[in-house]
């Protein structure tokens, strides 16, 4: 975890092997499963420049392919490391190193972006996705995942009165130390008060249970999953929940040759292969072995 005197805590994963410990060997064949068919179903089309909000080592990122380009971005830059060099350099990929509360791009830059298995790590997600839809021109998609407070677990925990917490309540809850819970409602709110109208929500890991993931056929579980997605137009009642939006406000027109901002001070900066020097601030940001490092 880092912390500094601008921004709320940063959860970092920064050394971990989570992609081996948690994905490949950890028994999640199924949520990553799952996940990929939701991704599919909410994606557009096509599009040209894709933010990907905590990707990690890449795990989704192939999943993307109908896009032009990818910024993979996450606070660990050991991270994106596993990332670059599972995926490769190519002109088709930008790795930055940064913090999703001061991202380092102009406004209005990309059409798309997706936030998967992050947003559970901000202690100030409004905040959060205010600086997501900085970033994204009128009309960019944005699909965002997020832990369900409201699941049928805590439900029922609830209801026979073995946890304390209030599953119904908008509060989100914190279960471990930068590791949050959301209520449904509070993230439709927090959306549309970032200037985002949604349109269309799915529930996902219905099937999220010790039992069943060691008993019952992974292609039945992915399957049932699959056909009880599109309840999540209903209820989300789910662990997991895709939301799909679009940005409703209007962005200015991006200046000649920036891609990049300051994060210390907003100036916008072009996109090199190379330390980028603050014209405004003079601050540098350094740029080696593939990847840009923009944390402050």
């Amino acid at each position: 975890m880092s912390e500094n005197k601008e921004t709320p805590p940063v959860c970092s994963y920064e050394g971990s092997d989570y992609q081996e410990s948690f994905w490949e060997q950890g028994g999640r064949a199924y949520e990553d499963a799952v996940e990929a068919i939701a991704l599919k179903r909410l994606l557009p089309p096509a599009g040209k420049l894709m933010l990907e909000l905590g990707a990690g080592a890449g795990r989704n990122t192939l999943r993307y392919a109908n896009f032009e380009r990818v910024v993979l971005l996450d606070y660990s830059r050991t991270q994106l490391e596993q990332a670059r060099k599972k995926l490769g350099d190519s002109k088709h990929y930008i790795y930055a190193a940064a913090d999703v509360y001061q991202l380092p791009f102009v406004t209005g830059l990309f059409d798309a972006a997706t936030m998967i298995r992050t947003l559970h790590h901000m202690a100030e997600p409004q905040m959060a996705l205010q600086s997501v839809g900085r970033v994204l021109a009128k009309g960019a998609v944005f699909i965002l995942e997020f832990a369900n407070k409201r699941n049928l677990k805590a439900v029922m925990r609830y209801m026979l009165r073995k946890q304390d917490w209030n599953p119904f309540s908008r509060e989100a809850v914190e279960f471990a130390e930068l590791n949050f819970d959301f209520h449904p409602k509070a993230i439709r709110q927090w959306l549309q008060e970032a200037d985002f109208c949604i349109d269309r929500q799915l529930s996902v890991s219905h099937l999220r249970v010790g039992f069943l993931k060691r008993y019952m056929p992974l292609g039945l579980m992915v399957a049932l999953d699959a056909a009880l997605q599109w309840t999540g137009a209903l209820a989300q009642y789910s662990p997991s929940v895709f939301t799909r939006a679009q940005m409703h406000g209007e962005a200015p027109d991006i200046a000649p040759g920036t891609f990049f901002c300051c994060p210390a001070c907003g100036e916008g900066l072009p996109e090199k292969q190379a330390d980028i020097t603050c014209p405004s601030c003079g601050s540098v940001w350094e740029y080696r072995d593939g990847i840009y490092d923009f944390r402050l």
